[in-house]
């Protein structure tokens, strides 16, 4: 069985935590990995070199790794350059996930630049995306895997309504392995990205966001924080 083929039909568990969080810990990104692997997640989805290998240390299901960076004057920041492909295929991920947007990134690569180098280390390339171009245009570079997570976060989708099941269904039709990232906040819509077509859902801040979560259920009080 292929890794994706071991993926297929299941949830991938983004866990990360805000800067400066008391969650901002790499022991206690990896005690919440190993717990969501426990729990039933076929894959993890994590920022940051350090984290990745704490993480890597405690679960055996596959990683997807990324690394936040922002460049002043660039738009792309999640693996936007391919010393950040070199960063997470070092820390121990088996998917590499990077912006595939059209945006110019800080090194002058190109989306065929980012998953040559991906492919070459022996990985797979997950291109985050915010249009079915930037997909088409993803997989025509040898992308593995299609995710809707920028969609809402990009200039040209803001506003969109999350999450993107639309786009889901248009990335199922074209690609052979698509992941359905961003507003799944209930079992429900985890559901619903199902029977759009996504092969699997990728949920974060509604499991593993403690901050968002209890400021939520805070802000639904009479008091101040």
């Amino acid at each position: 069985m292929s890794l994706l083929d071991a993926l297929r039909g299941g949830l991938i568990v983004s866990v990360q935590a805000w800067r400066g969080s008391a969650l901002d810990d790499p022991q206690l990104i990896a005690a919440m990995s190993r717990a969501a692997e426990e729990s039933g997640a076929v894959a993890v989805r994590i920022e940051g070199a350090v984290n990745l290998s704490a993480v890597r240390s405690r679960v055996e299901v596959p990683i997807v790794g990324l690394i936040k960076r922002e460049y002043a004057g660039f738009g792309p920041y999640i693996t936007p350059t391919l010393a950040e492909v070199h960063d997470v295929v070092t820390a121990g991920a088996e998917i590499v996930a990077f912006d595939a947007t059209s945006r110019v990134r800080p090194d002058g690569s190109g989306v065929d630049d980012l998953v040559a180098e991906i492919h070459a280390r022996g990985r797979l390339a997950l291109a985050d995306c915010s249009t079915i171009a930037e997909g088409a245009a993803a997989l025509a570079c040898g992308a593995d895997v299609l995710a809707t997570t920028l969609c809402g976060y990009t200039p040209e989708t803001a506003g969109q309504t999350l999450p993107a099941l639309d786009l889901v269904a248009e990335f199922a039709a074209l690609a052979p392995f698509t992941v359905c990232e961003g507003g799944v906040r209930s079992p429900a819509h985890l559901r619903a990205a199902l029977d759009a077509g996504a092969d699997a859902v990728c949920v974060g801040s509604a499991i593993t966001n403690v901050d968002w979560l209890v400021r939520e259920f805070a802000g639904a009080t009479d008091r101040l924080f």
